[in-house]
């Protein structure tokens, strides 16, 4: 019988502490973990399932759409609890997060918990007492509508997925994927980089100069604009092929230099010609949303969009902001009322406007359900009273969000903006009666506002115009004298469009309604994870593997890459989730079509013969071809002259990015002498050692003397007809040369004694065992019989000695030997009660507590790496559950198989 207890479930096992003191005796609150079931793999179906409509995607498609269901790896354990704790309850309280997700993970605790007591749907947007003793008194029922648009989604991506990541393997490269959201993700980034290769520089000149009113005046700076009345180019008036594109006059180095020549000489005039004065005004940004923290943080603290959500995350579920995951830049009056009141204390009551700020969402897909982040409570905690509490990366966010809380409720900025214009006159030689007006702006601040408390962060602009709209210029009159104080000339070449950097691709993705802002982290660290894209400091490089996805869905999936397409997916959750349309009538029409629409599955069953060497191939020029291969791209060059011949292949340097690959670079890579095939000696047995730049990596082989490599070699003693084939002839050695080594500087040497790995070091006194060292496939290790140890280095396989073999052999595989070498080290993990430590591990660095190991995602800094992100890192893990491996048939089966093959 359920006792006198409600059980309260949340997501996150870090929120349960603060929100179980919160709501006091009576309540239990446990964790979830997130999603406790999702869509079954096709392969994990029962037998008699796999032939039928479930088969290939785990959903039902012939009948409704209809999900399969199944808890997911490795929250049984979590599930047995929940319902154990659930016995004893007369009541459930559902408090996960209030969106699509939050809602769906209700429903699904509902129906596998299957409760015989109430249930009810708690919501909450912060974790105070005041939010939480109000949403237990203003509980709901579960939002049916919601769920239904997160199935619809969860499905949709299923289908995306499974149709058409298996054309990508088949004619891009194993392993790769195809998303709703992550294809049109990268399309934006090899579209830059397309832009960026097609780019054509423009060169021009300008001239910059100096004037003063006189002797006692720090000069001013200001630029030519105009000249004879015409005015002078700049980088915006040149189209991307370096094209001018307007009426105005470009200057030649030249022409530039003559000019200033001119102007500086002695008889040169200079006066103000034109004056203009107006007000400036600046308005506050608005309070931040999930994308715009993440494109500010980004831009101030330089965080990825994971680590900005993570880091957003525990500051939400320790209690200090509100949720992160919101559309709307809107305040509650609480919010409002607490923003005035720290500005006016802070900054002076005259840095408060008469009323209130009103914020409203531009998004088209807004969910204004939710408040902007802020931070949490009636009264606000100013960043010097978290400081001690907070690790300094939520110390770094939490003033960031605190800033533009309170900035969003101060009042404008205010300053005036002056303009001057100058005429400088060349007086005699050859430019005589010349005329060079140049430009000069400066605005002064005369009342800060809420500059006093934040100033937003901009993206890097391409070819911006250079303005000193920050200098301050003197008191200036019209017809007021100048003293030219010097004139110089400046070349400039016009720039290539930027690279996406996360900041602008998050802006760009929202502008566009392209998926939800809440994913875009997620959906940036599956581009990278993928493969696709590289950071390179804060930009964001397309690999070309990304080249051919791009092209191969944009040829043969042009709908599911537009962008206006996957806008128009949001749209369409919008109204499932709103209640004006079926989820499941919603996804007949995607994948079977409608009268407007083909369908996904019309698309894959008519896509025809893909040229998958079409699909991977790029020319650069007539005879040069860039190919993107299963292990990499690489050039191949034809030649003119025997058109025939095979065309030879060439190496792309590993650091080369996709726009810098111009056909002058790839002559260059493609003229240059071949690297690799050279003879570094000759053993007695006229064996020469060579050594080669490969596929994988450089290395150094034999080449055997040609009788030894005679394709079949005679043997008189045999019986007649029998010969000794080629396999039975010896086989040429060969290594992979060390990390240090290059080869361009290997010797005859060094060669051999690679050549002669594994080295035998010695053996063990007491028990005989030979000692070796080796490099494999995870890198330097000895070995003794079964045992093995890794080396610090490669170069330890030629200098280490029996001592300190044995040294390494003594101590513990595992344990005190990996403790010492933890890159940082935490307080115990609240579930396994074991302290979390940061190591390096073969596939990089990860979290372990022990028993769990959670890889640290790509482009996450180790060093940020704090408490809650590991104690987060390790809840995922154990969410997803133990990885399965793949099931082997014997080698007798296999034997058995292919004999009675033969047999038949």
């Amino acid at each position: 019988m359920p006792g006198n207890k409600k059980l309260v479930i949340v997501e996150s096992p870090t929120k349960v502490k603060s929100i179980a003191q919160y709501l006091g005796d009576g309540y239990e609150v446990m964790a979830s973990v997130g999603h406790i079931r999702d869509l079954i793999e096709p392969k994990d179906l029962p037998a008699d399932k796999k032939k039928g409509p479930l088969g290939k995607f785990g959903v039902d498609v012939e009948n409704g759409f209809k999900p399969w269901y199944v808890v997911s790896d490795g929250k049984t354990k979590v599930v047995t609890e929940l319902k154990r704790a659930l016995k004893d309850a007369d009541e459930l309280i559902l408090a996960t997060d209030e969106d699509r997700e939050g809602e769906a993970i209700a429903w699904h605790l509902r129906e596998v918990l299957n409760p015989k007591v109430p249930v009810k749907r708690m919501v909450f947007h912060e974790i105070t007492r005041e939010a939480i003793e109000a949403a237990r008194d203003a509980t709901r029922d579960i939002n049916m509508e919601l769920v239904d648009a997160q199935e619809t989604r969860r499905v949709l991506d299923r289908l995306y997925g499974y149709e058409v990541s298996p054309v990508l393997w088949r004619k891009v490269a194993p392993g790769l994927s195809a998303g709703r959201v992550q294809s049109p993700a990268t399309r934006l980034v090899v579209d830059r980089e397309r832009e960026r290769l097609a780019f054509v520089p423009a060169s021009y000149w300008d001239l910059s100069a100096r004037f003063t009113p006189g002797e006692d005046t720090a000069p001013f700076g200001a630029r030519l604009v105009r000249l004879n009345g015409e005015r002078v180019a700049q980088g915006r008036d040149f189209d991307d092929k370096g094209k001018l594109k307007s009426a105005a006059s470009v200057l030649t180095d030249e022409s530039a230099h003559a000019l200033a020549d001119a102007l500086n000489a002695d008889s040169t005039t200079a006066a103000v010609s034109k004056v203009e004065s107006k007000p400036y005004s600046r308005r506050p940004a608005a309070p931040f949303t999930t994308s715009t923290l993440q494109q500010e943080a980004a831009r101030k603290l330089r965080f990825s969009a994971r680590q900005t959500m993570s880091v957003a995350q525990s500051l939400y579920e320790n209690g200090y902001i509100t949720y992160m995951r919101t559309d709307s830049p809107s305040l509650s009056q609480q919010a409002t009322k607490a923003a005035r009141a720290q500005a006016a204390a802070l900054y002076g009551a005259d840095t408060v406007p008469e009323k209130p700020r009103v914020y409203t969402g531009k998004s088209k897909n807004a969910q204004e359900a939710h408040e902007a982040i802020r931070p949490a409570g009636e009264v606000f905690r100013s960043p010097d009273e978290v400081r001690k509490s907070l690790s300094a990366n939520d110390f770094k966010l939490y003033d960031l969000i605190w800033k533009r809380t309170v900035a969003s409720q101060m009042a404008d900025a205010k300053g005036q903006t002056a303009s001057v214009t100058i005429e400088a006159k060349v007086v005699g030689g050859e430019l005589d009666g010349t005329v060079a007006e140049f430009s000069a702006s400066g605005t002064v601040i005369t009342f800060r506002g809420f500059l006093h408390a934040y100033e937003e962060g901009r993206d890097e602009e391409r070819d911006a115009d250079r303005s000193d709209t920050e200098a301050k210029l003197p008191p200036l009159t019209e017809g007021q004298r100048l003293e030219n104080a010097g004139v110089e000339a400046e070349g400039h070449q016009t720039t290539p469009p930027p690279r996406y950097t996360e900041a602008s691709l998050v802006k760009a993705l929202e502008e566009m309604g392209v998926g939800r802002p809440s994913t875009y982290a997620q959906i940036i660290s599956t581009i990278i994870d993928r493969g696709y894209v590289t950071l390179r400091g804060q930009a964001l490089v397309p690999n070309w593997i990304a080249f051919s996805v791009v092209r191969l869905l944009e040829d043969h999936f042009g709908d599911l890459v537009e962008y206006d397409f996957t806008a128009e997916l949001e749209d369409d959750l919008d109204r499932i989730a709103e209640g004006d349309e079926e989820g499941r009538d919603w996804l007949k029409g995607f994948y079977f079509g409608t009268e407007n629409h083909r369908g996904l599955r019309g698309v894959v069953d008519n896509l025809g013969e893909i040229d998958a060497r079409e699909v991977n191939s790029i020319r650069i020029a007539d005879d040069i071809t860039l190919r993107i291969g299963r292990y990499g791209p690489y050039l191949e060059v034809a030649d003119p002259a025997n058109p025939d011949a095979a065309p030879r292949r060439v190496n792309i340097p590993d650091d080369l990015a996709p726009d810098e690959l111009t056909p002058e670079k790839a002559r260059e890579l493609a003229d240059a002498p071949e690297v690799g095939d050279r003879v570094l000696g000759t053993l007695e047995n006229g064996t020469q050692i060579v050594v080669k730049d490969g596929r994988y990596g450089p290395y150094v082989t034999e080449v055997l003397p040609e009788a030894a490599s005679d394709e079949t070699v005679a043997d008189p003693e045999a019986k007649p007809k029998r010969k000794t084939k080629k396999a039975d002839a010896p086989k040429p050695r060969t290594a992979s040369l060390f990390k240090s080594m290059s080869v361009d500087t290997i010797d005859f040497e060094t060669a051999l004694k690679l050549l002669e790995l594994p080295r035998t070091v010695g053996e063990d006194p007491e028990t005989g065992e030979p000692i070796v060292a080796a490099n494999g496939r995870y890198g330097p290790y000895l070995k003794k019989g079964t045992e093995t140890r890794s080396l610090e280095s490669e170069d330890q396989i030629f200098d280490i000695d029996l001592p300190r073999a044995l040294e390494l052999l003594a101590q513990p595989k595992y344990g005190a030997r990996r403790a010492s070498s933890a890159l940082k080290e935490f307080d115990p993990d609240p579930v396994s009660g074991k302290p979390i430590r940061v190591r390096e591990g073969r596939f990089g660095p990860y979290v372990t507590d022990g028993e769990t190991n959670a890889t640290i995602p790509r482009g996450e800094d180790v060093e940020a790496i704090d408490f809650d992100r590991a104690v987060q890192l390790l809840a995922e893990k154990r969410a997803k559950g133990p990885a399965k491996k793949p099931t082997r048939r014997s080698s007798t089966a296999k034997s058995t198989s292919r004999r009675t093959t033969a047999k038949k």
